[in-house]
């Protein structure tokens, strides 16, 4: 692992109390990838519906990238097609990706012919998709809207600098360990990471609240995690450099919030032009040519990046508990040493009914 920089050495009181559950109005920023699926928009659109409880001083722009997942799935084209002599390791790429692998092709789909389905490689994120979804709410909010990195960490000595990452940095300064600015990361973490990286000192005054991955007592990882793969140094830096935080596991957790198709028709469908908007959304997930998905039947969604929002508008509706912070290894693993770390809060369990209650009631008064 990279020598980090020197960070400041919080107590263990410290820990506990900037990772007490949040009560009041609370300060927060919002990194998000919007636009690399839909969950994002369905979050961004909660948390501006929900400002008498997130007081939102700014919305950054994250990267994102498909192409270290196609590049695998292209792989496991080329085992199937020709799998004579596939090795162990090749067997294995196979099995992981069969199912999407037969889906695609069903679809008409090869995804060894880059003409058919091109991924983006690391994409700037323009702010256009943040700003249409607070238009179709009619909320301004262009001048708290900032792009961020056009491309990920690769050294610790190398932060990515951005308008996100400064801005970042301007309000964490102005925050404190008894009113800490709560950074919300919903997507790759380059923008956090390198605002820890430039200004070390921010994290006696933030808490950065992510959702990736596992829980972290589980050692059989069997699927990816979009926001830890694609940027794995960022985010080995948030359990690394002592910064207080609440992480959501997605799996098994984040995983409980998914949303059918009928769901969105009595519920969100006709609430004002955002309903609408979330609606064309689920109905054109740009997901579904990706894994050779044609229909809605008996098939629900995940809105994923809506935990965050939940733990700090009702934290009872994410039970959490504080534990020693792990390691994060290279290939997405937890592990510990004998000596102890500093404290992490971590998502256990997720009250899924409740948290879409106040989405849809919200949307629902909203529209009027």
């Amino acid at each position: 692992m990279e020598h980090l920089q020197q960070f400041p050495n919080l107590k263990r009181a410290q820990y506990e109390h900037m990772l007490r559950t949040p009560s009041g109005r609370i300060r927060c920023v919002i990194d998000t990838d919007t636009r690399n699926e839909i969950d994002d928009q369905f979050a961004l659109a909660w948390a501006l519906l929900s400002q008498d409880k997130l007081d939102i001083a700014g919305i950054y722009a994250a990267p994102y990238s498909f192409l270290r997942r196609w590049d695998k799935l292209r792989a496991a084209a080329r085992v199937m097609a020709d799998s004579a002599d596939a090795s162990e390791a090749d067997a294995a790429l196979l099995a992981e990706h069969r199912d999407q692998l037969e889906r695609l092709e069903r679809a008409g789909i090869d995804v060894r012919d880059r003409d058919s389905i091109d991924p983006q490689g690391v994409t700037l994120v323009s702010p256009g998709e943040i700003l249409l979804v607070a238009e179709k709410m009619g909320v301004d909010c262009a001048d708290k809207v900032f792009r961020g990195a056009d491309r990920y960490l690769e050294r610790y000595d190398e932060p990515v600098e951005s308008a996100a990452a400064a801005h970042l940095i301007e309000m964490a300064r102005s925050a404190s360990a008894e009113s800490p600015l709560y950074v919300l990361a919903i997507g790759a973490v380059t923008n956090v990471a390198s605002a820890l990286l430039l200004a070390p000192e921010i994290i006696e005054r933030i808490v950065v609240v992510w959702t990736a991955g596992y829980p972290t007592t589980v050692t059989n990882i069997t699927q990816p995690s979009f926001n830890m793969e694609q940027d794995m140094l960022a985010s080995q830096l948030l359990f690394d450099s002592g910064v207080p935080l609440v992480y959501l596991p997605g799996f098994h957790v984040g995983a409980q919030l998914s949303l059918s198709l009928p769901e969105m028709e009595a519920w969100v469908k006709g609430r004002g032009a955002i309903g609408d908007y979330l609606y064309w959304l689920y109905t054109h997930n740009p997901h579904f040519p990706l894994n050779g998905l044609t229909e809605h039947f008996a098939r629900s969604w995940i809105i994923w990046d809506l935990i965050n929002f939940a733990w700090l508008i009702e934290p009872s509706w994410v039970p959490s508990r504080l534990i020693d912070a792990p390691y994060l290894s290279s290939d997405t693993r937890w592990y510990r040493q004998a000596a102890p770390r500093h404290s992490i809060r971590e998502a256990l369990d997720i009250n899924r009914d409740a948290i879409y209650r106040d989405f849809f009631r919200k949307l629902d008064e909203a529209a009027g």
